[in-house]
């Protein structure tokens, strides 16, 4: 997993980074806080380590911007600072921080607090791993539930319309213009009953784009291999 440490200390920072270095993770580290949003940007690491206090911008902003990127649902915040005040810790919680750490700490203390961050991060996969399959299951469900209606709301007028067609093609007398015109009904209604029949046994839909931005499932005909 990528980590990043973002301290403008050197000797904390590099606590820290032996801290994230002993759990196995990738390390990228930053000594500011525009630095730090930076690395950000460039690598959206799953977990970044901050100083509350840096040059720059602070702490308190780099995790204020994580929470507006695109990125904010898939990232942990851990805030280091060496304010203790009530106020202090509510101020990182409301900018978003997942967890803080108050200064000074031993090596095993920010170990723990990474673990407890690896956990979350997991859980948190996990759910939305979950959800998107419950989601999945629904939208096919769905699928399942209009290739029914339309089955039962087309094929038996579809049917009516084959039947007819086939029987006026059977008419010696159709002249060749009536006749042709019913020859290309024939085969427009064929099409919408092998239409009807793929929705029918549908597995796997996929989509295509219809319009800019409005996607459909896609129900031609699969290519003959």
């Amino acid at each position: 997993m990528n980590v990043l440490v973002a301290d403008d200390s050197a000797t904390t920072r590099r606590v820290l980074e032996m801290a994230v270095e002993s759990r196995g993770h990738e390390l990228h580290s930053a000594s500011d806080g525009d630095a730090a949003w930076a690395a950000f940007v460039a690598d959206h690491p799953p977990l970044v380590i901050l100083d509350w206090q840096m040059p720059g911008i602070d702490g308190l902003e780099v995790c204020r911007r994580i929470r507006s990127s695109p990125f904010a649902r898939d990232t942990f915040v851990l805030m280091v600072t060496g304010r203790n005040e009530g106020d202090d810790v509510a101020s990182a919680l409301d900018a978003g921080a997942d967890d803080y750490l108050f200064k000074p700490f031993e090596p095993p203390l920010i170990v723990a607090r990474i673990a407890i961050a690896e956990r979350r991060i997991e859980q948190n996969r996990a759910r939305w791993a979950a959800e998107k399959a419950l989601a999945n299951a629904r939208w096919m469900a769905g699928i399942g539930q209009t290739a029914l209606a339309v089955q039962h709301e087309v094929n038996n007028p579809l049917a009516a319309l084959l039947g007819n067609v086939q029987l006026m093609l059977m008419d010696d007398a159709l002249s060749r213009d009536v006749r042709k015109l019913a020859e290309e009904m024939l085969e427009q209604a064929r099409r919408v009953a092998a239409v009807v029949k793929r929705l029918s046994v549908l597995e796997a839909p996929r989509t295509v784009e219809y319009l800019t931005g409005a996607p459909m499932i896609d129900l031609s005909d699969p290519p003959k291999e």
